[in-house]
């Protein structure tokens, strides 16, 4: 028989993925490592501050893999105005592909738990934070700061609001509205 080695990482995978979708509280132990396979010691084991330490670093990896993908995203436009509707649309078409369930990796658990644990506001936080980062430093301004601000929050709104009337045009109304801020702030 063959050893699992990865069970930390797949538990983190799939921490990451029923928080995102149910949020922290509606998310049990006994639901984490079934989904996982492992034996319900195998999460103190690898994650000895329990479900808050899991539902940090799950935070992290979630907040991190969305990074690089916004980075991508970005490199890969002709410009940072057509790279942030590349980004809506890309979100759009994840919450459709998901029925509805996977909007924003953060928002859900944010929303649900920040207010109760530290640790898990600040994983959110930093999560936040290097997304709007690496939107600032697309942007490329000494505005950049602000705009950065704009999109987030008019890209989480959007996502909340789609998500929640399980319609994306909510999400996408935005993004022609980005376009003509941004230009009319960046020229």
């Amino acid at each position: 028989m063959v050893r699992r080695t990865d069970t930390r990482q797949r538990m983190l995978d799939s921490a990451a993925d029923l928080f995102h979708q149910q949020g922290y509280h509606a998310t049990g132990l006994n639901q984490l490592v079934a989904a996982v396979g492992a034996p319900k010691g195998s999460l103190y084991f690898h994650f000895p501050g329990g479900k808050e330490q899991l539902a940090a670093e799950a935070i992290r990896q979630s907040a991190d893999r969305l990074c690089d993908q916004l980075r991508l995203i970005a490199a890969n436009a002709p410009d940072i105005v057509t790279g942030i509707e590349n980004v809506v649309d890309a979100l759009a078409t994840s919450l459709e592909e998901s029925d509805f369930q996977r909007g924003c990796p953060l928002a859900t658990v944010a929303l649900d738990a920040s207010g109760d644990s530290e640790v898990i506001r600040q994983a959110c936080a930093d999560g936040y934070t290097s997304w709007h980062t690496v939107i600032a430093d697309a942007l490329d301004t000494d505005k950049g700061d602000q705009l950065a601000t704009v999109v987030l929050a008019a890209i989480e709104g959007g996502l909340l609001l789609a998500k929640t009337l399980h319609d994306t045009a909510p999400l996408r109304a935005i993004a022609p509205h980005l376009r003509t801020t941004l230009e009319r702030e960046l020229s």
